[in-house]
């Protein structure tokens, strides 16, 4: 049971307060809802009913004992990402996301940094990767007490991503063509 001031996660949207409980005639049964804030820059609201949190997967925030086996999947190198096609893969992440098991969404985001580092990622697969990356950063950072930056920063030494990546100009100047020179005269 939640309260208002809580912090909770809710599946494929990420963390939200409960800023209240609001009662309403549904069909003609009175029905109560939790209110919940996301806590995006963006964020939505959603009147979540409570006798169904279970089934639409609202939650806690995860505990420390969580947050060390979440990085403990981060970290795990030795796994074969399936080599079955792009859209079959996003159809199965997604399902991993839309559960809202941390641990799921971890899995996902390992995958999708590991198979970035054999090969391009199709546009859903990197709209993906941002979207896993969101949601475990902004629950990581809640369970951990401290700043989403302190998370990126975890995960940049995780999967090796350079600090300061090199500018898309820095990477596609072309050098200057020389221009061809006009062939020297000889005076007599």
């Amino acid at each position: 049971m939640f309260k208002p001031g809580d912090k909770a996660v809710y599946p494929g949207h990420g963390v939200g307060e409960v800023v209240g409980i609001e009662h309403t005639e549904v069909a003609g049964q009175r029905q109560s809802f939790y209110v919940l804030k996301m806590l995006e820059k963006n964020g939505g609201r959603f009147l979540i009913p409570i006798n169904k949190i279970g089934q639409v997967g609202l939650r806690e925030i995860i505990s420390e004992d969580d947050v060390r086996q979440v990085y403990a999947i981060l970290k795990e190198k030795d796994i074969s990402v399936d080599s079955t096609t792009w859209n079959r893969r996003y159809r199965e992440y997604m399902e991993k996301i839309k559960t809202g098991s941390v641990f799921e969404i971890a899995e996902v985001l390992r995958d999708l940094y590991l198979l970035k580092g054999d090969k391009d990622l199709s546009f859903g697969e990197r709209k993906m990767l941002d979207t896993a990356r969101s949601l475990l950063i902004k629950e990581l950072a809640f369970a951990k007490g401290v700043t989403e930056q302190d998370i990126e920063n975890d995960l940049k030494k995780i999967f090796n991503i350079p600090e300061n990546p090199p500018k898309m100009s820095e990477i596609s100047e072309k050098p200057e063509k020389k221009k061809k020179e006009e062939p020297k005269k000889l005076v007599e």
